[in-house]
């Protein structure tokens, strides 16, 4: 009996879903940020980090319920005083890894650069690098070749950020060349193999 009990009560366990931060920056491929945000529902609790530019293609209204939005608005809306939580160090604390997607040469640019004018940037900087990053970039053809876009990704590399590489298509500025973001479905496979393999060397790790 007692065995049976202990039986059922390891199937009843739900097992812990990994919390991942996505985050939107301002690229046209923020039209693709609610799909995104709706394949990580399947595997993981989520929340999301959306710039100002990006909300000009975010579709609020079609946004997934149970995901929360926050954008440069939120970041000290609720802090009144010292000892009052500050959003993107509790968004830093929450998160067991983040996805930027779609990452803008703007925003590559400040990360890169260390700056933190926004709530997406602040996070960033805050950021505990012993959790993953992953980024997703997406621009111009002729921005994903200038020597800038090449250096940035060297420091945000050696930070540990793992880079979802763009796609050759036609982008939204009509021109046809490599640059557009990743698909979601691209996406999420490569962040749920990584983050899933990370955490299994990890756990191997500490039982030796």
């Amino acid at each position: 009996m007692a065995e049976n009990q202990m039986n059922e009560d390891i199937l009843s366990v739900k097992p812990v879903k990994p919390k991942i931060l996505l985050a939107a920056s301002g690229s046209v491929a923020a039209i693709k940020f609610e799909a995104l945000c709706y394949s990580f529902t399947q595997w993981a609790e989520v929340k999301a980090v959306a710039t100002k530019s990006s909300l000009h293609f975010i579709d609020k209204a079609s946004f997934p319920k149970d995901v929360v939005l926050y954008t440069d608005d939120d970041e000290w809306s609720s802090w009144k005083m010292l000892s009052d939580e500050v959003l993107h160090i509790e968004l830093r604390k929450w998160a067991d890894a983040m996805v930027i997607a779609p990452l803008s040469a703007n925003t590559l640019a400040k990360i890169a650069g260390g700056l933190c004018d926004n709530l997406l940037t602040c996070i960033v900087r805050a950021w505990d690098y012993s959790k993953p990053v992953y980024i997703a970039p997406a621009m111009n053809t002729f921005m994903w070749n200038n020597p800038f876009t090449k250096s940035h990704l060297h420091s945000i590399c050696q930070l540990g950020m793992t880079i979802i590489p763009p796609i050759t298509k036609r982008l939204a500025c009509g021109d046809y060349g490599n640059g557009a973001m990743a698909e979601p479905s691209t996406i999420y496979a490569a962040v749920v193999l990584s983050f899933t393999k990370g955490k299994v060397v990890n756990e191997s790790s500490q039982v030796e």
